[in-house]
């Protein structure tokens, strides 16, 4: 069985907001603490966690949905928005009855858990962010280094691209590597596994139109890192430090700002630490967490 169908077959899919959602909800071997809402990144999805899960469901259950134009998640040809994003999770999270959670959040997962905070700080929010992880994503965008393929997307029209001119899995995950520190040890078959859950369904078609939340965290930048500092949560900032995209200093000026929150500075990692270093980053989240 390929990736696809083996990640399948670890979810279900849930009617939301109007689109198929593909969601991974993994009971807890031991129920002791509030479950962990987990969010993926750009142009990845809920498979870049698989090898946390363990780590995460033994002492509380774990949810990680797909956004759509994502992953296993309906991909349809429309514009795509961080706040219908947030609506989707928001959806979900209400679906399965979670009254509290631990909010984890990595690159694209950082904006739309942002929208989410700021939801929770203007009492919008029908459930409660008990504590959070964040790693390695577009916090304050003047410090944010794009790929030259990311600079490409966002310079094409916010259009579906023919089949022609889509990218395929080996493009996708060559695309990936280049975001991981230069000596990750990160094995091919795993990176073509994210890439055939990009293009399924057609979803590099979508790469134009779904990498626009770039521009939309331009236009509200206050609002989203405003609440990723400000919310009350106890913070733990994860980070890898060799990220050619959301470089260190992101991290500090976060910790500047939140000198409360416990900062954890993995050496020599990229943009992907949950699967450049798993064995550091699970420790992390497990000490974050407790």
């Amino acid at each position: 069985m390929d990736a696809v169908g083996q990640w399948e077959r670890a979810g279900s899919y849930h009617e939301v907001a109007g689109d198929r959602v593909f969601v991974v909800d993994r009971a807890a071997e031991r129920e002791e603490l509030e479950p962990a809402l987990v969010l993926h990144g750009f142009p990845t999805c809920s498979y870049d966690w698989r090898g946390a899960l363990e780590t995460l469901a033994r002492r509380r259950r774990v949810v990680i949905p797909d956004y759509p134009g994502f992953g296993l998640s309906a991909k349809p040809d429309r514009r795509y928005s961080l706040f219908e994003q947030a609506d989707v999770v928001a959806a979900v999270v209400a679906e399965l009855g979670l009254a509290e959670v631990a909010l984890v959040t990595h690159d694209l997962g950082d904006s739309v858990g942002a929208e989410l905070l700021a939801r929770s700080l203007d009492g919008d929010l029908a459930w409660e962010v008990s504590r959070r992880v964040i790693t390695n994503g577009s916090i304050y965008m003047e410090l944010v280094q794009l790929s030259d393929g990311q600079q490409l997307l966002l310079a094409l029209p916010d259009e579906m691209l023919s089949e022609e001119l889509a990218p395929d899995r080996g493009a996708i995950a060559a695309a990936l590597r280049g975001t991981l520190a230069p000596d990750a040890s990160v094995d091919d078959a795993e990176l073509d596994a994210l890439g055939q859950l990009v293009v399924h369904d057609g979803g590099s078609r979508l790469l134009p139109r779904t990498i626009r939340y770039i521009e939309e965290r331009r236009r509200h930048e206050s609002r989203w890192y405003g609440a990723i500092e400000r919310h009350a949560s106890p913070l733990t900032i994860v980070w890898g430090d060799a990220d050619p995209i959301a470089v260190w200093p992101m991290a500090e000026r976060l910790h500047a700002a939140r000198p409360d929150a416990t900062l954890v500075r993995l050496e020599g990692i990229g943009h992907y630490p949950m699967l450049e270093a798993p064995d550091a980053f699970n420790a992390a989240l497990e000490h974050a967490l407790g």
